[in-house]
């Protein structure tokens, strides 16, 4: 990584990849796909939240799933796009994307949970993993009912994961062309963290045992996205 606070000359590509990944994390398009679709304000709907899981309770699950996608194909393009200059950029853009999904200026810095995005930067930075977690989730969620406790889970063991793989590549037990880098554990902490903390309330809901589960309707804010 290069010292970000030093020569303005050598760092500024790095604070302008981050700004442009910032802008794109910041597109709402949970709430621009249901305005466009006549349903009115999403963050007027259930929790108001931005994210897929809210798009779901207006009853469009295509629509949900749309914004699923996008939302975590922005975390993919941000750090694919990064990743044309290099890993330093593939981390910044990253974390940068991440972050203005979960706070885009326009709406308060009120945004998603950082679900979706940043699984949609992990696919960028090593695919396999990425797969490990959707699988992670789908085992949590349908053993026990619970989508914020199966996202919690899931993007904590992420870090866990990709060190696991890269040990047994180094180890030989798994092939080197597989993606992944030892810089992208660090920054899979640092998006795991910031994941956790946006999921306080349903963290403080679990711990009472007055969290939804998944199919139940509800209006308390479960995992978004």
């Amino acid at each position: 990584m290069p010292d970000l606070l030093g020569s303005l000359t050598y760092t500024w590509p790095f604070y302008a990849a981050g700004l442009v990944a910032f802008l794109i994390g910041a597109i709402p398009f949970g709430l621009l796909l249901t305005r466009l679709a006549g349903l009115g304000d999403i963050r007027a709907v259930g929790s108001g939240n931005i994210g897929a899981t809210n798009v779901l309770r207006t009853g469009r699950k295509g629509l949900a799933a749309l914004t699923l996608l996008l939302d975590g194909g922005k975390g993919t393009v941000a750090v694919l796009a990064g990743g044309y200059y290099g890993p330093d950029f593939e981390v910044i853009t990253g974390v940068a994307v991440v972050a203005g999904h979960m706070f885009p200026p326009w709406l308060r810095f009120r945004g998603g949970k950082g679900v979706a995005t940043s699984l949609g930067a992990l696919f960028a930075w090593s695919w396999p993993v990425a797969i490990v977690t959707c699988a992670t989730w789908l085992l949590v969620a349908f053993t026990t009912r619970y989508s914020s406790l199966a996202a919690l889970i899931a993007v904590a063991l992420a870090p866990a994961w990709l060190a696991a793989m890269l040990a047994l590549q180094h180890d030989g037990a798994l092939p080197y062309w597989l993606p992944g880098l030892d810089q992208f554990v660090p920054v899979l902490i640092v998006l795991a963290v910031l994941v956790v903390a946006k999921h306080h309330a349903n963290i403080r809901r679990l711990l009472r045992g007055e969290e939804p589960r998944i199919g139940r309707s509800q209006n308390q804010d479960d995992s978004e996205t």
